[in-house]
């Protein structure tokens, strides 16, 4: 939370609205932000946390352990239509790179401004190389790219 919060600034600037959300009420939230979170970042959460009490929300993106009773950690890349374009699980010991998520980020929306007419490569970040998806590009994307560029990147 910390993390995404310190970037938020960063990921406003690419048009995206960042919102949390877990089991924990609003008070806890609110709690945990005052005591815990604002230690971290200068002015604490500037996004909403949201609770999702009853785990239904959780549960529609398949995140909530019913045994446990508990969202596990989940981050969804959602467009401007309301579509995941990306998500990542991981179990409660394991961080998630917020640098990462904004690479996506930016991936996806120079996918989304070419109208799906450029993909990105692994690792792509923005000025690098697209590559024309197609029936040309099939066996070949390794004249296109380059096996140096390839390892750069990943």
């Amino acid at each position: 939370m910390a993390a995404v919060a310190s970037k938020n600034k960063e990921l406003e600037e690419l048009g995206v609205q960042v919102l949390s959300m877990s089991i924990d009420s609003v008070f806890v939230h609110k709690m945990w932000d005052e005591n815990e979170l604002s230690k971290m970042v200068q002015g604490g959460v500037p996004f909403p946390m949201l609770s999702d009490a009853a785990g239904k929300v959780g549960s529609m993106f398949g995140v909530f352990d019913n045994d446990a009773g508990v969202n596990v950690r989940g981050r969804f890349i959602m467009d401007p239509d309301g579509i995941i374009q990306g998500y990542e699980v991981l179990a409660p010991p394991y961080g998630r790179n917020v640098d990462e998520t904004i690479r996506q980020i930016q991936a996806f929306q120079k996918v989304r401004e070419s109208n799906g007419t450029e993909a990105t490569p692994s690792g792509w970040r923005p000025g690098k190389q697209t590559l024309k998806p197609g029936p040309d590009l099939v066996g070949r994307v390794w004249e296109l790219w380059g096996v140096e560029e390839a390892f750069a990147w990943t």
